[in-house]
């Protein structure tokens, strides 16, 4: 089939210049284990795993026909005061995989609406306990939340932003932990812990008993793969405890193994309150996002509402649709069967030696990672992140898809990849970015 701009033009795309791409096109006809087919058939290599959300690799027929058995026998039923039984085994699959005590989970349709649920979890939840007035949120700079408007407010990044100026109120933003004293440092930094005291700052400017809960990533993922320093996240966890202020974890990025561990939380051995994630629930093979919560908090908000009554005014026409949980499941299942997450663990190590080997290029501004996620950036040229976009179209045509946020290309190769699938994504960077 031949494309062209005209056949193109009905669909806004997101996140994406729309002229641009309609002018000349990057379609992706098929997936398949590490590879995509372009519209032209050319073959290229995912090293960024779509986008973070298809660590099993494309084309999966467990997963296809999990969904399709699934659509034949039952394509959809009201999640509202009715359900399906994969609603709730998917629940216990994944609540095994959580930290304890994180034994509920709620269902949603992405990660931004994992996001604004668990803002309305956490307000909820401090009503329950006779402290409504906890009415601000911190968050952090550069960091990434999700699109819509709860995330929107969160978000420390300014092209989310700058357009859209009624968020919320009441919302303040930590430093970000990116600091060039660390550029080049392989897994945490050494320095920067003391950036979390910025909560206990904002403690006392704001007092304490008026914040309701703090929101980071684990590791800043969109924002160009920014990692907590050593002690960091702990400090985080410490200030909460003393103030009754939740913490949120992000981790529709790091969740599912990208780490090594299942979550992040795990992996930092830090257990918040709330984490948030999406992605690689379904491999990308449906939306789906979910939110899981520590027992107290579900507890509280049970308790506080009257016999028989709905306890939580919220949910998604499409929470726990019957063929997302299919995908899900069957994707639980290949986790376990295929011990992905000690995959991710074994092959990390390979992986960073091969991302840090391009630390001598001159156009290199920074390399970082940790784990299956890693981040080059470029030294900016022209307008901030013109050098980026560019980078990113030439990486397609030279067959590496890798996604760029500014002028820093995230590097999240599957967990399927073998040494010579990461030799060939270093390979293509190397020759592409030689030629800058």
């Amino acid at each position: 089939m031949q494309y062209t701009a005209n056949s193109l033009e009905n669909h806004w795309m997101p996140f994406t210049s729309n002229k641009e791409f309609k002018a000349s096109p990057r379609l992706i006809v098929k997936g398949e284990g590490v590879y995509f087919t372009d519209h032209m058939g050319g073959t290229v290599i995912d090293g960024s795993s779509g986008l973070f959300c298809c660590p099993l690799g494309h084309g999966r027929k467990d997963i296809a026909d999990a969904v399709h058995e699934q659509l034949l026998e039952n394509s959809y039923a009201s999640p509202f005061m009715t359900s399906t039984p994969g609603a709730f085994e998917l629940a216990q699959k994944v609540s095994r995989l959580l930290p304890e005590p994180m034994n509920h989970v709620f269902f949603t349709n992405s990660g931004s609406e994992s996001i604004d649920t668990s803002l309305k979890m956490v307000m909820a939840y401090h009503r329950a306990r006779g402290d409504g007035q906890r009415t601000r949120f911190v968050s952090r700079e550069r960091g990434y939340h999700g699109v819509n408007i709860g995330g929107v407010s969160l978000s420390g990044m300014v092209k989310n932003r700058e357009t859209f100026s009624s968020v919320m109120p009441n919302v303040v933003a930590m430093r970000h932990t990116w600091d060039p004293e660390n550029a080049f440092t392989r897994g945490l930094p050494e320095k920067g812990v003391e950036l979390a005291n910025d909560l206990q700052r904002f403690c006392e400017m704001y007092g304490a008993s008026t914040i309701a809960a703090v929101y980071v990533e684990p590791i800043a993922g969109s924002t160009g793969v920014l990692l907590p320093p050593k002690g960091y996240l702990k400090r985080l966890r410490e200030i909460c405890d003393e103030t009754g202020i939740l913490l949120v974890f992000d981790e529709v990025i790091c969740g599912f193994g990208r780490t090594g561990s299942a979550f992040a939380s795990q992996e930092f051995d830090v257990i918040p309150d709330v984490i948030t994630m999406a992605k690689a629930l379904t491999n990308g093979a449906q939306p789906m996002g979910a939110v899981a919560v520590r027992d107290e908090i579900y507890d509280t908000i049970n308790d506080a509402a009257p016999e028989n009554a709905i306890e939580f005014f919220h949910g998604y026409t499409y929470s726990g649709h019957p063929a997302a949980c299919a995908a899900g499941i069957a994707v639980m299942n290949a986790f376990d069967a295929e011990d992905s997450f000690k995959q991710a663990a074994d092959m990390s190590e390979y992986f960073l030696d091969g991302l840090f080997s391009l630390q001598d290029l001159d156009c290199i501004k920074d390399i970082r990672g940790y784990g299956m996620l890693g981040a080059v950036e470029l030294k900016a040229k022209g307008n901030p992140g013109a050098l980026g976009t560019q980078t990113q179209k030439d990486l397609f045509w030279s067959g590496l898809h890798v996604k760029f946020t500014g002028d820093t290309g995230c590097v999240a190769p599957q967990f399927i990849a073998e040494k010579s699938h990461i030799d060939e994504i270093i390979d293509k960077l190397r020759k592409t970015l030689e030629a800058i």
